[in-house]
C-alpha cells in the first residue's frame, strides 16, 4: 500500500510539473496567436508592384550591392560566413566545423573538422546543415536584393493605413519555397520591416524590423539588427568589398 501511495504521489508531482511548465507556454502562445496572427493579403500583380520593388532597390543602392564580390558577417554570434559572391561559394563556420559550399556544384563542397578535412559518414549532413544555415542567415542580411530573383512573385498591397507595401512570394528556391514576406517601406522606399508567412513559424504575419543599416566598403547598405516580438537578431562583423 505504501508503494502504491508513493507511486500516486510521484505521478501527481510529475503531472503538476508538466502543467506548471506547459500551461504558461500554451497561454502565451494563445495570446500571441490571437494578437498577431493575420491572413496573407492578396495584392495585385503587375507593373505597379515591380515599380515599388525597383524603388526599394534604388533606395538601397542595388548597383553597389551587385558590385560587391565578397561579403563577410556573423549571425547572432554563432554562425560565421565568408561569401564569395562572384565565385558562388561560401565558407560557413560554427563550433569546430567549417564547410566550403560550392553553389555551382554541390559535389565539390568540402567539410573540415578542427581545420582537418572530414570525409566521414556525416559529411553530407554537415553540408546540408551549412546550406540551411546560409539560406536562413543570408536572407536576414540581403533579402531586399532578392526581390527580382527567379521564381519570385511580386504583388502590390494596400495596407490598413493606405500605404503601399510589397508582397514577395518565393515560388521556388531556398530551403522553404512558398514563403511570403510583406515589406513595409518608408517614404523613400527603404525597408522598415516585413511580415512573414513562413513554414517555420506557427503564427502567420509576424513582423520583424529591418534597422541599424550600415554601409559596406562598396557602398551597399545592409542591416545589423532585427526585432521580432521580444527577440533581437543581430548581425555583426559585416564586410563587403570588391575584389577586382
Amino acid at each position: 500500500m505504501a508503494k502504491k501511495n508513493r507511486l500516486k504521489k510521484t505521478l501527481k508531482i510529475i503531472g503538476g510539473l508538466i502543467v506548471f511548465f506547459t500551461l504558461p507556454t500554451l497561454l502565451l502562445f494563445g495570446f500571441l496567436y490571437l494578437r498577431y496572427n493575420k491572413e496573407l493579403p492578396k495584392g495585385r500583380l503587375g507593373p505597379e508592384a515591380d515599380q515599388l520593388a525597383t524603388k526599394m532597390l534604388e533606395s538601397l543602392n542595388e548597383v553597389a550591392y551587385l558590385n560587391t564580390d565578397y561579403l563577410e558577417w556573423t549571425f547572432k554570434g554563432i554562425h560565421h560566413y565568408k561569401w564569395y559572391k562572384t565565385d558562388n561559394t561560401c565558407e560557413v563556420y560554427w563550433d569546430d566545423i567549417s564547410v566550403i559550399l560550392d553553389f555551382n556544384n554541390a559535389n565539390n563542397s568540402k567539410v573540415f573538422f578542427m581545420e582537418q578535412p572530414y570525409n566521414g559518414i556525416e559529411k553530407q549532413d554537415y553540408i546540408t546543415k551549412a546550406t540551411n544555415y546560409f539560406n536562413n542567415d543570408s536572407f536576414w542580411l540581403v533579402a531586399p536584393y532578392k526581390v527580382f530573383d527567379a521564381g519570385v512573385e511580386r504583388r502590390l498591397v494596400k495596407t490598413e493605413d493606405k500605404n503601399d507595401a510589397l508582397l514577395i512570394t518565393y515560388k521556388s528556391g531556398g530551403t522553404t519555397p512558398g514563403d511570403s514576406y510583406l515589406w513595409h517601406l518608408d517614404s523613400n522606399g527603404k525597408p522598415k520591416s516585413y511580415q512573414m508567412w513562413v513554414d517555420i513559424l506557427p503564427i502567420e504575419g509576424l513582423e520583424a524590423t529591418w534597422e541599424n543599416w550600415t554601409f559596406t566598403e562598396t557602398g551597399a547598405q545592409l542591416p545589423t539588427f532585427h526585432k521580432l516580438l521580444f527577440l533581437g537578431i543581430e548581425l555583426t562583423d559585416i564586410k563587403g568589398i570588391n575584389l577586382n
